[in-house]
């Protein structure tokens, strides 16, 4: 948040993580090529049709958001994994559990907001997300999931321009 505030977790564990390698032109042409051949050679996919939505696939929305007090992916500090990630399509459902650094982290509810702002930007609107801290890793647990699953307090706290402003650079740092 402010450069000048001492941070809570000053040294926070950062792990790696994996990113794909870059293609080159040739090999992306060919990979292009390769699709096309193998793709069924079916009727085209109809833009209304209900594609299916992979815990993968929302990992990748969320990996790269940058934490409100580092510049680090929520990856990085290891608050969200891909195992936390939990997809039910057929009943329209995402579950999201995260781990915040510390016990005490006051971030938990921004991290929180964060992840549910990319979700409902990113996923079809058919989907309710739930978002939670991993049970134990932080001392105001029920509080901060209370705050995350609550429509009313989520839509107000949307409403604060300057908490809008942080949650926006999370997400366009993380671009």
């Amino acid at each position: 948040m402010d450069d000048a505030a001492p941070k809570l977790n000053a040294n926070p564990k950062v792990i790696s993580t994996y990113d794909e390698p870059e293609l080159s032109p040739e090999e992306r042409e060919f990979a292009l090529l390769l699709d096309d051949v193998l793709r069924p050679c079916s009727a085209p996919v109809d833009a209304h049709e209900r594609q299916p939505i992979t815990p993968e696939e929302v990992f990748d929305l969320i990996r790269h958001i940058k934490d409100p007090e580092h510049p680090l992916s929520l990856e990085e500090l290891n608050v969200v994994q891909l195992s936390g990630v939990h997809v039910d399509d057929a009943g329209s459902r995402v579950t999201l559990v995260f781990t915040p650094t510390v016990p005490h982290c006051s971030m938990s509810t921004l991290i929180g907001l964060c992840l549910r702002v990319r979700l409902l930007r990113s996923l079809p609107p058919r989907f309710k997300v739930d978002i939670f801290v991993e049970p134990g890793s932080h001392v105001s647990e029920s509080q901060v999931n209370k705050q995350l699953n609550d429509k009313e307090r989520v839509a107000a706290a949307l409403e604060n321009a300057q908490l809008v402003n942080v949650v926006n650079k999370s997400l366009v740092d993380s671009l």
